[in-house]
């Protein structure tokens, strides 16, 4: 696997696209803060969300059990799924149960973080995606690069290009309308026949027993509607312990990804429609293990709203891809190295630590913090880079020995005053490229200090 850097870099060779995909976001993060400062009780909301969370993961087994009776005294089949795996075996078997084939599906991280696609194709099965978004990268053979615009690493050019050979459009069309339409009229038929509706969940609600689809495009009900047979994935951390909590969440989600109000569509799924079929999967797939440790169980508070990523210096300029996992930017930095610590090691250091990532995240979470202590764990694992360990080494002796630290402080200020420029700007040094050091002061503070203190 490439690393990050490795990916980051080959992305950013195309500076054109790299500095649209930069203002494409921060533009989305900026529609945030409006709605944001639209509301005078924003941070308490925040607050309340992340209180409710923290005691809904402190009892998360019992709000599960009294999700899962409430679920069946709606006559909903629950389903429980350790792992990736076992989830898909089980949509599988609920598939053929129901003699279905021909499954539409609406966007879905948790589907998308266990290979449900993949793994029903390989069972001569046919999925569609129906968000649009989803089902750009799914005709591009791509995963998504972001958790709520899974196709922003695109231009509207490469989207047309494709919809013209996968969909026969007009060769050269780029009018959004235009290829939007296209889609529609693509789509649907593909609902029309659909065997099956499979879906995520944004929340559940252990009072009522019931699932929380929120949308934009309206798929999830299209195809719940029509196909006879539902299927909703979530994982464990999806659960909610009263519906009157639901109204905290949904004021921050839409507002927290996009900049809106609200999701054009929040539907509520509590039963089967007459004649059909409900079935519920609850996956674990690693959750209960970051919920044991303590450092980390915070992260499990996550809503999926994207604004870390939307916010993210090293995200908006390195693309999702670079990060080589379901979930990428900030938050996927810390949910991932728990799954396999030596392949994603180096996700934690993708990142500058200057926090706005845990400024804008609407449940609190510490995300900054957590990375930091991803990388000491890294560390003392380990799996630090010999060149990144080494400079870790020398780092830490020039700054316990005074000495040392002087010398090379001195030295330091010498060299960037002195040094002809094409020495320190050139191609080689390509953090130079974009960048301009402060002009080196002539003595330390130290030296400064030592100085006035007597004449003060």
């Amino acid at each position: 696997m490439k690393e990050h850097a490795t990916k980051a870099a080959a992305f950013i060779q195309d500076e054109a696209r790299t500095n649209w995909h930069d203002e494409s976001l921060w533009f989305v993060r900026s529609k945030r803060d409006k709605a944001a400062h639209g509301i005078p009780e924003w941070e308490q909301l925040r607050e309340l969300a992340s209180q409710i969370k923290d005691h809904t993961l402190s009892h998360l087994d019992e709000y599960l059990e009294a999700f899962e009776a409430k679920a069946k005294e709606n006559g909903v089949t629950v389903h429980w799924a350790a792992d990736a795996a076992e989830h898909n075996r089980i949509v599988h078997s609920i598939l053929q149960e129901h003699n279905a084939r021909r499954i539409v599906k609406s966007k879905s991280m948790l589907t998308e973080e266990c290979g449900l696609n993949e793994y029903l194709e390989e069972q001569d099965m046919e999925v569609i995606d129906t968000d649009l978004g989803e089902r750009i990268i799914q005709l591009k053979e791509e995963p998504p690069s972001h958790i709520v615009m899974p196709a922003i690493h695109l231009k509207k050019e490469e989207v047309g290009e494709l919809f013209h050979q996968k969909l026969q459009t007009k060769k050269g069309a780029t009018d959004p309308q235009y290829l939007t339409e296209a889609a529609r009229q693509h789509l649907r038929q593909s609902f029309l026949q659909a065997d099956a509706a499979i879906t995520g969940v944004n929340f559940a609600i252990a009072e009522t027993g019931g699932v929380v689809v929120c949308t934009n495009e309206g798929n999830a009900d299209m195809g719940t509607h029509l196909a006879p047979l539902q299927i909703h994935c979530m994982g464990i951390e999806k659960i909610l312990p009263k519906a009157e909590h639901l109204g905290v969440f949904t004021r921050l989600l839409a507002r927290s990804a996009t900049g809106q109000p609200s999701t054009i569509f929040t539907s509520h799924h509590h039963k089967a429609k007459e004649g059909g079929a409900m079935h519920i999967v609850i996956v674990d797939n690693g959750r209960t293990t970051q919920l044991g440790r303590p450092d980390f169980r915070n992260s499990l508070k996550c809503i999926r709203c994207g604004a870390c990523m939307n916010t993210c210096p090293i995200y908006r300029r390195s693309g999702g891809h670079s990060y080589d996992s379901t979930v990428p930017g900030p938050i996927g930095s810390i949910l991932t190295p728990g799954i396999d610590l030596k392949k994603y090691s180096g996700l934690p250091f993708a990142s500058t630590l200057c926090g706005s990532c845990s400024d804008v995240c609407p449940v609190k979470i510490d995300i900054h913090e957590q990375l930091y202590k991803w990388r000491q764990i890294i560390a003392e694992e380990g799996h630090l880079p010999t060149a990144k360990k080494q400079s870790m080494v020398m780092a830490g002796k020039v700054l316990s020995r005074p000495g040392w630290y002087k010398m090379a402080g001195k030295s330091a200020r010498w060299v960037t005053r002195w040094l002809p420029r094409p020495l320190i700007y050139n191609p080689l040094n390509t953090w130079g490229k974009a960048r301009e050091l402060p002009e080196a002061p002539k003595e330390s503070f130290q030296e400064w200090y030592r100085k006035n203190r007597s004449a003060s």
